[in-house]
């Protein structure tokens, strides 16, 4: 199914596009099969991941694969550092995505190593070109991607990462992103079964989360809400 790239083409709307077919194909819905099996021949329907469905789409509109299509939408009319900050910024948006709306317990394992990857890869793209508190951001990215996937070290490594930067430059760093911080730490050390160190850390994240504003305090309370907490009382 030859598809043509449409000149003002955004990568949020082919992200949409991927979610959709994979949705599709996973229903039994015949097109969306086809579409499939032209590029997987033998792929599952009820086991394609994303990645998959993004391959697909990526054929459909003449690329070898989806880094290549991104690339395309990605590069027109942007030098470099422009480009590191559009990548860090597409896979940041596309990797908090998946993390809230496409990963559950039964995921494939495809699924969880796209959100680690994307968390990684965001989080060097705006090493290149970004702030303290970019870097800061991307460490609590890679921290939610590995609780999301079930890699608790990982977790703390990183959650104690976005604490340094958030401590290296604090004038750099909004409220939230300083209650964000604190909460990684907290969520960092219960999954590491500190439990004690953890209740430390969330009562901390609790009373930054007051000097944030009312545009971001729901998402805020969303997380701190948010399972898993490893048994740490909330």
């Amino acid at each position: 199914m030859a598809r043509t790239l449409p000149d003002h083409a955004d990568g949020d709307q082919l992200r949409t596009q991927a979610k959709e077919l994979r949705r599709a194909a996973a229903g039994g819905n015949p097109t969306a099969l086809s579409r499939v099996r032209e590029v997987l021949p033998d792929a599952a329907p009820d086991q394609l991941t994303l990645r998959d469905a993004q391959l697909v789409v990526a054929r459909e509109y003449g690329f070898d694969g989806w880094h290549e299509l991104m690339s395309k939408v990605g590069t027109r009319d942007v030098n470099e550092r422009e480009l590191h900050r559009w990548f860090g910024v597409e896979l940041n948006n596309g990797t908090w995505d998946m993390i809230e709306n496409v990963l559950g317990p039964d995921s494939p394992a495809g699924d969880k190593d796209q959100v680690l990857y994307g968390a990684y890869a965001a989080a060097y793209h705006w090493a290149q070109v970004g702030t303290v508190a970019n870097q800061c951001r991307g460490e609590y990215l890679i921290h939610a991607a590995a609780i999301a996937v079930g890699l608790p070290d990982v977790a703390l490594r990183h959650a104690l990462r976005c604490a340094e930067y958030a401590a290296q430059r604090p004038d750099l760093m909004t409220p939230f992103d300083l209650a964000c911080s604190a909460e990684a730490l907290a969520r960092g050390y219960a999954a590491a079964g500190d439990l004690d160190a953890a209740a430390e850390h969330l009562s901390r994240a609790r009373e930054l989360a007051a000097a944030v504003g009312d545009g971001d305090r729901p998402y805020l309370d969303g997380r701190l809400a948010a399972e898993p907490w490893y048994g740490l009382a909330t």
